[in-house]
């Protein structure tokens, strides 16, 4: 067929479309994996051709591959990496579970390029020299997630924190009603309250940059079983040194390969910090959306900045969008989380069969995470703005300041006073006034919702 023309490996012949740039290893996967139309992202894919790369030049170096191979294999492994033949890369994520199809993938796209330049290369003695889709796979997981995390997920979280901690210097003289159990409780400053935002966000970045320490090791040098048989013993360390001198990240060769193959510890570690952060984040989303909620029949302590029409009925509905889309990143992290998990498990003797569902997961939300910090903070903390009305009323009204007054009156008679001032919707300070025996300026002094957001005891028993 015109359309078509014959590639060939160890199993025999089958077509292949003419204007492929893979041959047939590929296209028996393409055949074998129908199942959900997803890909590896562009970022492993710009791993697995910083690898091929990375190991062109080590073998160069070695002695295994003539120049002219080497510099063949290197152009068309790093124009790979850049991007420019991701639709070459057309295998399911739900493949063989050591990705060994990908990593063909990779081979014969880069040995096709090579031999269109007018340089020999073969898929497999060439561009795989010293290599193992057992190694290659879990490398290019480990270098793809610290390359991601490292460029677009830690800059993210950086930049929310930097928001946060901006308006809450901003906000730092303005009280509100604080809440436990969703009930009115003692006054807390705005600012004292995005300050434990900004506290999350900080941890989740020392969590996820201590777990890269584990992912910049890399089992590249085990081959087919961790002992390193058909790869030079000084490979993995070169390989190690080539990608920090691709990449400029301090990548290094692990101590044990058996380890790094056979399990996907340090991508579950760094995946379970991911968690954290989802966690974090969908506490975060949480709170600006019953902040914001009402406007007249919620909290409406802020408004949040108004991005699209909120309802396809109901005219002038404004919705917390921003927060809605965090909150649901944060549910697909958790779910990426919990297969993470179950992949993590699926190490059988020398070798983890769950390799490209935790590349695909693990990259997935290092992705989403990213995208929707920066969101979080330009369109929703940046740009909030306080209801200083309604947020003076409920402070006002707000019986459980009445706790100040402990250390004066004790907790029977404070107890008292509140349970008064919510029965008659009275504010606490004319209660009090009635009740306590106290002067107004003692009571104004004592119940002064900035003082008490500062702690310590007030009044002197």
């Amino acid at each position: 067929m015109s359309g078509f023309r014959i590639e060939r490996d160890s199993m025999g012949e089958l077509q292949v479309p003419a204007d492929a740039l893979y041959g047939a290893q590929t296209q028996r996967a393409i055949d074998n994996f129908p199942i959900s139309g997803l890909h590896l992202p562009r970022q492993f894919i710009r791993a697995l051709g910083l690898i091929k790369a990375a190991a062109a030049e080590v073998n160069l170096s070695m002695g295994h591959l003539k120049k002219n191979q080497a510099a063949a294999i290197c152009k068309a492994a790093l124009a790979v990496a850049n991007g420019q033949h991701d639709a070459q890369f057309p295998i399911d994520i739900f493949q063989t579970g050591s990705g060994t199809s990908t990593n063909m993938n990779a081979n014969e796209v880069i040995a096709h390029l090579a031999v269109k330049g007018g340089t020999k290369v073969h898929p497999n003695d060439h561009v795989n020299y010293g290599q193992s889709s057992n190694d290659v796979i879990p490398t290019a997981i480990h270098v793809s997630a610290t390359l991601t995390a490292s460029e677009q997920l830690l800059p993210a979280l950086k930049h929310l924190k930097k928001a946060i901690d901006k308006r809450a210097r901003e906000l730092k003289n303005t009280p509100k009603t604080g809440r436990t159990h969703l009930m009115d409780a003692m006054p807390i400053t705005f600012g004292q309250e995005l300050s434990g935002w900004a506290a999350q966000i900080g941890s989740a970045i020392e969590r996820i940059e201590d777990s890269l320490k584990r992912m910049r090791r890399l089992p590249q040098g085990g081959t087919a079983v961790g002992t390193g048989i058909n790869a030079d013993p000084k490979f993995g360390p070169a390989m190690a040194a080539q990608l920090k001198k691709l990449t400029g990240v301090k990548f290094e060769s692990a101590e044990n390969y058996f380890e790094g193959m056979a399990s996907q510890d340090a991508a579950v570690e760094l995946s379970g910090q991911l968690k954290t952060l989802a966690v974090a984040l969908m506490k975060i989303a949480n709170d600006l959306r019953w902040m914001n909620s009402g406007p007249l029949a919620g909290l409406g302590e802020i408004e949040l900045p108004a991005l699209q029409p909120g309802s396809s009925i109901m005219p002038g509905k404004v919705n917390p969008v921003i927060p809605e889309a965090t909150a649901m990143v944060a549910a697909q992290v958790i779910g990426n989380d919990a297969s993470i998990t179950i992949a993590g498990q699926s190490g059988n003797f020398q070798l983890n069969v769950m390799l490209p569902l935790i590349a695909h997961n693990l990259l997935q939300s290092i992705g989403i995470l990213s995208n929707v910090s920066v969101l979080l903070a330009d369109k929703s903390i940046a740009g909030f703005k306080v209801n200083t009305a309604r947020v003076n009323q409920a402070l006002a009204m707000n019986p459980i300041l009445v706790t100040a007054l402990n250390p004066v009156i004790g907790y029977e008679k404070g107890a008292a006073a509140a349970k008064q001032a919510y029965k008659e919707h009275r504010p606490i300070m004319d209660v009090a006034l009635e009740t306590t025996g106290l002067s107004k300026d003692e009571l104004k002094k004592l119940l002064d919702p900035m003082a008490l957001t500062r702690g310590g005891i007030h009044g002197d028993g």
